[in-house]
């Protein structure tokens, strides 16, 4: 869908895309991360990261209990990540994914 702006046009008259075409897990507050994007992200508290589309490859970090972990999480799935820890992201595919990062408590909700 292109639209142009008309010297009379303006943003506030451009058609804006139906809620069909915006995918269900970006609607609900969730986040895109691109193919060939990278992210870290660290827990203030325990949080859950949960797939919503495509698939994430994660690692996370060691702790004093367990060495690195290399996981690949698919859409539905989620990882409970405690307080302090980071992980590294990304996408597994060249289609991206879609994901929310949510206190356990939220999550839970």
């Amino acid at each position: 869908m292109s639209a142009a702006l008309s010297p009379t046009s303006s943003l506030s008259s451009l058609p804006l895309p139906s809620a069909a075409l915006v995918p269900p897990a970006v609607r609900r507050g969730a986040w895109q991360i691109a193919a060939g994007q990278a992210m870290t992200l660290k827990a203030r508290s325990e949080s859950v990261l949960r797939v919503r589309q495509g698939r994430l490859w994660v690692t996370c970090n060691a702790t004093a209990q367990w060495g690195s972990e290399d996981l690949v999480l698919a859409p539905g799935e989620s990882l409970v990540v405690a307080a302090g820890q980071q992980l590294v992201m990304e996408p597994w595919d060249s289609f991206g994914a879609t994901y929310s990062w949510d206190g356990s408590a939220d999550a839970a909700a």
